[in-house]
């Protein structure tokens, strides 16, 4: 186990009130949380909440919906919803490249055929 580890952004090296400073928010709302299962933090060998940079992103980003008016069952969703779009979006950017590569290679085999066809 090494420094590097700290790099991991689902590495759980912040304990609950660490966690919870870095957002802003007493740690009953990490356990909140944790309660109503949007959040799962991993456990110490002593059962101690420890949390990782990715997890403490999600709280702040629900935290900040939440300040906006949302409950924290919408927030959540609102997060996983903002999520799946944004993998859609990189699904369809992936798929558009594909299919303009394969319109390249049909177009490229096209005019080698008429090339072909004109020479012989």
């Amino acid at each position: 186990m090494g420094v590097e580890r700290l790099d991991d952004t689902d590495y759980p090296a912040l304990t609950i009130g660490r966690a919870a400073d870095l957002i802003g928010v007493a740690p009953a709302f990490l356990r909140s949380l944790d309660a109503a299962d949007l959040l799962h933090p991993h456990r110490s060998d002593g059962g101690q909440r420890r949390y990782s940079r990715r997890q403490v992103e999600f709280a702040a980003r629900v935290r900040e919906l939440a300040d906006e008016g949302h409950t924290i069952a919408g927030a959540a969703s609102i997060l996983v919803l903002r999520g799946d779009l944004a993998d859609a979006q990189r699904d369809l950017a992936t798929a558009r490249a594909e299919r303009d590569e394969a319109l390249a290679e049909r177009d490229e085999a096209r005019a080698d055929l008429a090339r072909r066809d004109a020479g012989g």
